[in-house]
């Protein structure tokens, strides 16, 4: 039981984490991302309802035992499993983001390095992916892709669970891009012809006008993922590989027998069970779910109520992490910005006091951090933040923001660490807000 909190009463029988569901029964940017990948959808009418009263909470938690429990839940404090590697990484988090902007690395290789140290990072990619057959069986999938809070890697286990969303992309009429009588039909003949393929090996990705500017082949496409007629199995070179779902999931997972309330129910408790503890919002934004369809399930989902102090809202908390207190070692390392320890701005903050947002998209005079600011986490505090980039071997701290003097050993370890994980030799600093702080992290990186 987290220390100072009060016993928890009996809960509902939580979810098993990723169990199986019973048998039978190129990154977009925001303008569309807020159309067919992350934004809410129209909750079913069987399940709208108005928002429900909270339940009595089953204990009260400080700020900071809530802030020990978000970080062992995702992986920050505590042993790490090396045994489960990359695999157990995504399997316990649920949702893995993707994106495109590659710095020291690309954000689905940031997330499981942050949590289990210099892991390889093909076999970042041979985790998640789904193996080339190899002539004796046909490959097994660990994960797919699909819109979860963004576009994520998500475990293949997880593919039932997400009927909800791709029910609601058929219901609904297409945006932004027509598509030709025959289209979609044909580029899923040709699928199961010659699949796997990437949309460039369909007929071409764009018709040669702006980036959005998809061809008939790639409108296609996508529009079967987000129906759930082909899967994301991979990458290459970036492009995403499509196979027909059919062939690429699994036949005891291949079904969108679950109706929406199930499908949601899943969902809640596992984002519940990833943050360890959070608000309705934070939940909600786990998945991008709206709110009401958390007050829907989440009395069902496993989750207990709980309030936290300073928070001033209701929260909710996986049961497990309040049986234990959280203990062990806390990591040093480099966060993404994508990663989902500070997904949600608001809880960041709420969590750390710490204000993350990132800038890559917002015009250079105007960048306050840099184009790719990643927070420095160590003790389990967020101390800093540092905008990186590579020249050959070296690492660049092109701008570096601290806490304090304090924070500049954790920064050295940090830089270091990245650096030799990346193939760099070298670390330079050029620019820190606080000058003073200039020449003791200098020395904190040179020294042996």
């Amino acid at each position: 039981m987290v220390s100072g909190a009060r016993r928890a009463v009996s809960a509902p029988a939580r979810p098993a984490r990723h169990r199986p569901p019973p048998t039978g029964s190129d990154r977009l940017r925001r303008k569309v991302w807020d159309g067919p990948g992350t934004g809410p959808l129209s909750v079913a009418p069987s399940i709208v309802r108005s928002m429900t009263t909270v339940p009595p909470a089953t204990a009260e938690l400080s700020a900071d035992e809530a802030r020990r429990i978000a970080l062992r839940a995702q992986g920050f404090l505590g042993a790490p499993d090396r045994r489960g590697g990359v695999r157990g990484v995504l399997r316990h988090l649920g949702a893995v983001q993707l994106d495109t902007i590659s710095v020291l690395a690309r954000s689905h290789e940031l997330i499981p390095y942050a949590r289990l140290g210099a892991v390889g990072r093909k076999a970042v990619e041979d985790a998640y992916w789904t193996p080339p057959a190899d002539g004796t069986a046909p490959p097994r999938p660990h994960a797919f892709e699909y819109w979860s809070h963004a576009a994520c890697i998500l475990p293949v286990e997880e593919w039932p669970y997400f009927a909800f969303r791709r029910r609601a992309y058929r219901a609904r009429p297409h945006w932004y891009h027509e598509l030709a009588d025959g289209a979609y039909d044909a580029v899923i003949k040709q699928l199961r012809a010659e699949g796997p393929l990437t949309a460039t090996e369909l007929g071409g990705a764009k018709n040669g006008g702006p980036w959005w500017d998809w061809s008939e082949a790639k409108v296609a496409v996508e529009r079967a993922l987000m129906y759930g007629e082909v899967v994301c199995t991979g990458r290459r070179g970036w492009k995403r590989v499509y196979d027909l779902a059919e062939r690429a999931v699994p036949a005891e997972l291949l079904h969108d027998d679950l109706d929406d309330t199930e499908c949601l129910r899943r969902l809640v408790g596992l984002a519940g069970q990833a943050l360890g503890v959070g608000t309705r919002a934070d939940i909600a934004d786990y998945h991008r779910l709206k709110g009401e369809q958390v007050d829907a399930v989440i009395s069902a989902s496993g989750l207990v109520p709980v309030t936290v102090q300073g928070w001033g809202k209701p929260a909710w908390a996986d049961p497990e992490a309040l049986a234990t207190v959280p203990r062990g070692r806390h990591r040093t390392t480099l966060l993404s910005p994508f990663d989902s320890l500070i997904w949600e701005r608001a809880r960041t903050e709420r969590i750390f006091g710490f204000t993350h947002r990132l800038e890559a998209y917002v015009p250079k005079p105007k960048r306050v951090y840099g184009y790719f600011a990643m927070p420095l986490l160590s003790g389990g505090r967020l101390l800093g933040r540092v905008d990186p980039a590579r020249e050959g071997t070296t690492l660049v701290a092109k701008q570096v923001s601290l806490t304090g003097p304090k924070a500049v050993r954790p920064m050295a370890r940090a830089l270091r660490e990245a650096a030799e994980w990346v193939g760099c030799s070298d670390v330079r600093v050029d620019r820190i807000d606080a000058p003073e702080l200039h020449a003791p992290l200098v020395e904190e990186l040179t020294s042996p």
